[in-house]
């Protein structure tokens, strides 16, 4: 899922990002897409990543055909161990280019992809490549974060600072950070005759919550590869990471703390 012209995935896979990818759930992450499910569907999981909600998928849509792909090979592997542990025999994992899928056209019923497109610097193009291998009838399921629709109270100078660097720096990887409100245009650019565009939310209040959630940013912000780029680029000095990993760790510990993550979502009729 890379192009010659520089895109990249902008959080890389240090442990501290794959920390929140485990935690998601067809229910958490896909609950728009459910009540389309009936078993002996065929799913294809666009950037299935570690496999959780892919696997999740397949226990709904059991006996039917679900295929993960991503882009690392070592996520891959990770994927396909979870669904062992898990059981899941209805599922296979595989290494894979979203903008060049290795099926024939009209193969699936669904086609999902969770915060992917907002990696991609040719959206529009990913979708229709998407759109040939779903048969005809069948739908194009995203779920995307917007970046710039999150609230987060107490505010900080150094929250606001992330807010601004997160920006440049996914920016500067070729993608698009505010894909949520994107969708609905994305997909009819791409040629769907129908998209039904909704939005849900992730809301962090709870103690355990924050904990998890400003932890795992705590760590994110100095060792993963948005780290590396936010320095290499020139945007923010290790200093800058420190002030804004510190602003994390107070947030988790507020009490008052509270943030909620907008997602855009369409259902998008091939």
């Amino acid at each position: 899922m890379t192009d010659p012209a520089g895109e990249r995935y902008t959080h890389g896979h240090h442990e501290s990002v794959l920390r929140s990818h485990i935690w998601r759930t067809a229910h958490n992450s896909a609950a728009y897409l459910l009540p389309e499910l009936r078993p002996g569907m065929s799913i294809l999981d666009v950037g299935s990543g570690p496999g959780t909600i892919t696997a999740d998928l397949a226990e709904l849509v059991a006996p039917g055909r679900v295929v993960g792909v991503d882009a690392s090979p070592e996520v891959v592997a990770q994927a396909r161990a979870h669904a062992a542990e898990r059981g899941i025999r209805n599922i296979e994992f595989h290494v894979g280019d979203a903008y060049a899928l290795d099926a024939p056209d009209d193969a699936f019923d669904v086609v999902h992809a969770h915060q992917v497109l907002q990696h991609l610097s040719r959206p529009v193009e990913a979708l229709a490549e998407w759109r040939r291998v779903v048969r005809p009838g069948g739908l194009v399921a995203v779920r995307e974060c917007d970046y710039g629709g999150v609230i987060t109270y107490p505010s900080s100078p150094g929250l606001t600072s992330w807010a601004a660097l997160y920006q440049q720096v996914h920016r500067s990887n070729g993608g698009e950070p505010d894909a949520g409100r994107r969708l609905k245009s994305w997909a009819r650019d791409a040629g769907f005759s129908s998209v039904e565009a909704t939005a849900s939310v992730w809301c962090f209040s709870t103690d355990d919550e924050r904990s998890w959630w400003g932890g795992m940013w705590r760590d994110r912000v100095l060792a993963s590869a948005f780290a590396g780029d936010a320095i290499g680029r020139g945007f923010a000095s290790r200093a800058d990471l420190e002030a804004i990993s510190y602003a994390w760790a107070q947030w988790a510990v507020d009490p008052d703390g509270w943030m909620v993550f907008p997602h855009g979502e369409i259902l998008a009729r091939a």
